[in-house]
């Protein structure tokens, strides 16, 4: 167990070095991308706040990570009934547009319940030893502020039943666009009590881009 969690933070570190710049998408157009968006508004506001917490806020996310997501859901490498439909007749040019808008808004700021949330923040600085589960800070960062260039997404603030339904998701294998299967194998090594507390303590997390 403990070399399966030191071998993900190894992999989140080794991972990230190995993507350059130039593997990165070009920017796309946030004036172009606020035009092309006006439907995501329903689900993720005007604003790039989610309108419920089952969705998540876009605003302030990393533009790789959103491009990324959205190419999945039109690719069918990452499946839901609302955005495979939404993002299947996008562009290239179209989905980098969209998600330089969205990540050119400010950042929202969540607040987490006192519910298991030292829980949560021990799960997210320091993983869970006995399981295997690495630190959730080692590849997001200790402010939740994720990794641009390896399109590994800001997390703090973010809803907390969307983050507990994502990671119960790769845990159960329904989304698996995860690189290397990293997220899915921490995910199957944590309880619903530890993914809740985790999610709960990153919403909480006030950190700006």
């Amino acid at each position: 167990m403990k070399n399966w969690c030191l071998a993900t933070a190894l992999a989140c570190a080794c991972f990230a070095s190995a993507v350059s710049a130039a593997d990165m998408p070009v920017q796309g157009d946030p004036a172009a991308g606020q035009a092309k968006s006006a439907v995501c508004a329903a689900c993720h506001g005007a604003d790039g706040k989610a309108i419920q917490p089952a969705y998540p806020d876009l605003a302030g996310q990393h533009v790789a990570y959103l491009a990324k997501q959205l190419t999945d859901y039109r690719d069918g490498n990452r499946v839901n009934a609302l955005m495979s439909g939404q993002a299947a007749n996008l562009s290239d040019t179209d989905i980098l547009d969209i998600s330089a808008y969205f990540a050119s808004m400010t950042k929202h700021e969540n607040v987490a319940s006192e519910d298991n949330l030292t829980l949560g923040m021990n799960i997210y600085r320091g993983g869970i030893t006995a399981a295997g589960v690495a630190a959730c800070a080692a590849c997001h960062g200790p402010a939740g502020l994720g990794n641009p260039t390896a399109a590994w997404p800001v997390v703090s603030g973010q809803n907390a039943q969307y983050t507990a339904d994502q990671l119960r998701y790769f845990r159960s294998g329904e989304r698996a666009n995860d690189p290397n299967g990293m997220m899915s194998g921490v995910a199957k090594r944590m309880t619903d009590e530890e993914i809740d507390a985790v999610a709960n303590y990153i919403a909480g997390l006030h950190a700006t881009p």
